[in-house]
């Protein structure tokens, strides 16, 4: 599993011009990304990672002052363009895999105690963002 980690002052996520998943003030916005072969195991370790991670003002974590959390799948992250001119998409794994992986990240957030909005699995989605410092990390699991 991949994830883009951005610090955010706000975000929001809409489809068709319904917001579906925002929240105000400090957290991240998280891009996930599914690949082949990954376990609800990797899901549960990417959601402590998310948790935990210390990128926010004063090196604080979403666990220690109850920031929320945006996670939108993003299968875009495991594209390949160092060929050609058009990236293939070959390591992403298929909808019926990624979407539950996806929803185990959020389940596994929440059951920690994070507060989490999320994107729509599969629909084309506009997200809007202050990013932070600029920060954004890029992790996998």
């Amino acid at each position: 599993m991949r994830a883009v980690v951005q610090r955010a002052d706000g975000a929001s996520v809409e489809v068709a011009g319904e917001t579906v998943g925002e929240f105000a003030g400090e957290g991240l916005c998280v891009l996930v990304g599914v690949t082949h072969g990954d376990t609800k195991e990797k899901a549960a370790q990417l959601a402590r990672k998310l948790w935990t991670l210390r990128i926010l003002q004063d090196e604080k974590s979403c666990s220690d002052i109850g920031a929320p959390l945006l996670v939108i799948s993003q299968f875009t992250l495991y594209g390949d363009a160092r060929k050609g001119r058009r990236p293939t998409w070959n390591a992403a794994a298929p909808g019926e895999v990624a979407e539950p992986l996806v929803d185990e990240v959020v389940a596994q957030l929440r059951a920690l105690g994070a507060k989490v909005e999320t994107g729509r699995f599969g629909a084309r989605m506009r997200v809007a963002l202050t990013n932070d410092g600029p920060f954004t990390v890029f992790l996998e699991v």
